[in-house]
């Protein structure tokens, strides 16, 4: 092909007239691949718009990935697509957990009709599920947990090891099992072998190999029974009591005040499991229960095995909510009480 200038440049000098035939070609040959780029572009819009309609269209239940027969719900890293967030206000993005491994505990301690926490009670039983993380990935984000073991272990008293009508029909712990049961120094060798075994302790110098937390229903359970129990055995608070320990029943309250913040919303817009309660009401392990949505107390209540299992269920669903489990109860291993005397001695003259 040649190129020649059009009439209107022949007055320009020479130089720039041969400037511009040489650069012609390579001008015209730009601009042709810009208009193909658009076409192309333009025929892209097209055919996305196209799908979008096709899909808006679509019953969700019908739209599958032909090469798995499955619905397309995960990204590739397995976290829930955008599309099944929409569907399901509860289904979060893993959080970052700090934590490894859980120990949920929930003891039964003896207690006669009328007293209240200030008793000097003596733990009767102790139960403890551990919970692990099915799926914490390398940057620390889970969301299922899993029940790795149990321990269980009834605890003979030794202040007052008649367990009283009261206690009894409590807790459903009968004498026999509380008189053949360990003393509580002997269960918590027990239930260290029991972290050993499990790799949350070195066996040689007792400190901790990977970062586990306590959870209980209220603070009481290592802040008061655990602590006065260890005056009365005569034994230090073991330290790995008083490392982390978060209150579940405060974290279930927290949950529930966050899902439901907004007073407006009204109950199509609240998230699901997010079910109204009483204000100013004690959350038991069962009202927890419900405000999260889940099936109704499974055993018996004020088993202490039972009521762990429980609050389990709570810690877990707590996580798959994309809930952050943290430490929030601090405990005090020198805590005294007006009827501690000196070397573990209960002053009689409190609860003669």
């Amino acid at each position: 092909m040649s190129w020649s200038l059009p009439p209107l440049l022949h007055h320009l000098p020479p130089y720039l007239q041969h400037a511009i035939l040489l650069l012609s070609p390579a001008l015209f040959a730009l601009a042709l691949i810009a208009v193909k780029r658009r076409l192309r572009s333009c025929e892209a819009d097209t055919s996305l718009a196209q799908s979008v309609s096709k899909a808006r269209a679509t019953p969700p239940s019908r739209i599958f990935n032909r090469s798995t027969h499955e619905p397309p719900s995960r990204t590739t890293h397995g976290e829930p697509s955008d599309r099944e967030r929409d569907r399901d206000p509860n289904m979060l993005e893993r959080v970052k957990q700090p934590y490894d491994a859980f120990l949920v505990l929930d003891v039964e301690a003896t207690c006669v009709q009328g007293a209240g926490f200030d008793y000097p009670n003596e733990i009767i039983e102790w139960p403890v599920v551990l919970l692990r993380w099915r799926d914490k990935d390398f940057k620390g984000k889970a969301r299922e947990l899993e029940v790795v073991d149990e321990f269980r272990s009834f605890v003979r008293p030794t202040w007052r090891p008649q367990l009283s009508p009261f206690c009894s029909a409590l807790t459903g712990i009968t004498q026999e099992q509380v008189d053949s049961a360990p003393s509580f120094p002997e269960v918590l060798d027990r239930f260290r072998r029991f972290l050993e075994k499990h790799g949350l302790t070195d066996p040689q110098s007792g400190r901790r190999l990977t970062r586990f937390c306590f959870c209980t229903d209220g603070p009481y359970d290592i802040r008061d029974f655990v602590v006065k129990q260890c005056f009365i055995s005569k034994i230090p608070v073991p330290v790995w009591l008083t490392w982390d320990v978060m209150d579940v029943r405060r974290s279930v309250g927290e949950w529930h005040a966050f899902a439901t913040a907004d007073a407006d919303r009204g109950a199509d817009h609240r998230p699901a499991g997010a079910f109204p309660l009483p204000r100013r009401v004690t959350l038991s392990i069962p009202r927890q229960l419900h405000a999260l949505g889940l099936e109704p107390f499974e055993g018996r209540q004020h088993s202490g095995i039972d009521d762990t299992r429980n609050i389990a269920r709570l810690v877990i669903e707590l996580a798959r909510r994309g809930w952050k489990l943290q430490p929030n109860t601090s405990i005090n291993p020198n805590r005294r009480w007006p009827w501690m005397g000196r070397r573990g001695r209960v002053l009689e003259e409190y609860y003669p």
